[in-house]
């Protein structure tokens, strides 16, 4: 089997037949041309199909070790496509940290549809098969989760969703495919925010599912022609161009963030540094079992709002503003950004105070990004 880079570089990009193109073109077009009434093509309509959209899912679903790959307007758009699994009366057991956008759409808008959900603590697998009732139909977890950097046992949550016969779902943003990939460790679906590692320049926003469950892809794929919230041709074009580096990008987000981590738990002006490459995280061993590398996201907790205001307004390199993976560095206050759909007393169970600040390590120079953390650290 061809390796990451390899893949990303080859899958579902063959040389374009007209020209030789060694570029997937842009198709940007709406419908295409049928030869004769009622004769079956395989291009009818651009929000059902497009080629160059054909080439991202693809590529997409190699570098997840999957078979079936489709791609969507935003992350959002894809959770919903994967939550299309579910139906009014089922019940999901879903982890207790999780983006905000995703608990606002579960708590918003699914159950009052009818689904049901429980949260629990997935650190603790015990905690998912005691939740597990009779009308459980699937299981959702991030791992590291945003933004407390807690991790789920992947093989465990795989195992237990199959002896209970309920799909298992894992928004895999934080890691990318060359960090981490689910389905190798028994999880059903794979969910993306492409906006993130995948795209890596800020200049994008994608979703994407991939599952090697032929059943699940086939209601997806429905769901995907029926709700329509497809990406345009020209974001899947910018989308393939940024795979092909992703493994060098990743690379280095997981090298100046793991410098970055080390530098700031030794310097113990914060009350806590949340890293997975770090001795001291809890589930430091289980990250070293089913992740490649530790990722670029680091969250600190500066102990008050005006410390993280006065943290944050020292920064020069690290750009505050929403959303992760970007090649530049950013930093974000979950509480008045990313999770401010959470209500206040969730949130504090969760941990996610006032004080927490949540960054994205980008591929900057490290001593630069060392100097600005300092100049951070200072204005404590």
């Amino acid at each position: 089997m061809p390796g990451f880079s390899t893949k990303a570089i080859h899958a579902g990009q063959d040389p374009e037949s007209v020209t030789g193109a060694v570029t997937v073109p842009i198709f940007q077009t709406s419908t295409y041309a049928q030869h004769e009434l009622g004769e079956h093509v395989k291009y009818d309509y651009g929000r059902t199909i497009n080629p160059t959209r054909e080439a991202l899912e693809t590529n997409l679903a190699a570098l997840e070790n999957g078979k079936y790959g489709f791609s969507f307007s935003s992350g959002m758009s894809a959770i919903a496509a994967a939550m299309s699994l579910v139906k009014p009366g089922d019940h999901v057991v879903a982890g207790t940290d999780m983006y905000g956008g995703t608990y606002r759409y579960f708590s918003r808008i699914l159950s009052e549809v009818g689904v049901e959900f429980t949260y629990v603590d997935m650190r603790d697998i015990e905690n998912v098969r005691t939740a597990i009732g009779p009308k459980t139909r699937l299981v959702y977890s991030e791992t590291p989760t945003n933004p407390m950097m807690n991790l789920t046992d992947l093989a465990a949550l795989g195992a237990l969703a199959k002896e209970k016969g309920l799909i298992s779902i894992v928004d895999n943003t934080f890691m990318s495919p060359y960090l981490q990939n689910p389905l190798d460790f028994g999880i059903e679906i794979v969910v993306h925010s492409a906006t993130k590692y995948i795209g890596g320049h800020s200049d994008v926003i994608g979703g994407a599912v991939v599952t090697s469950n032929a059943e699940h892809a086939e209601k997806i794929k429905f769901y995907q022609n029926a709700y329509g919230a497809v990406p345009a041709p020209f974001d899947c074009w910018l989308l393939l161009r940024s795979v092909k580096t992703l493994a060098l990008r990743m690379r280095a987000h997981c090298e100046n963030a793991q410098i970055i981590a080390d530098r700031l738990h030794a310097d113990g002006r914060l009350k806590q540094v949340y890293y997975p490459g770090l001795a001291s995280h809890p589930q430091h061993e289980l990250a070293k079992r089913q992740m490649k590398d530790f990722g670029g996201m680091i969250s600190i907790e500066t102990g008050s709002l005006e410390a993280a205001k006065r943290f944050t307004s020292a920064l020069q390199y690290f750009t505050l503003g929403e959303s992760l993976g970007g090649v530049e560095s950013l930093v974000c206050h979950p509480v008045s950004m990313t999770h401010g759909s959470v209500p206040e007393e969730r949130r504090r169970e969760l941990g996610i105070t006032d004080g927490l600040v949540r960054l994205s390590v980008g591929v900057e120079d490290v001593a630069d990004l060392i100097e600005d953390i300092e100049r951070g650290l200072a204005a404590l």
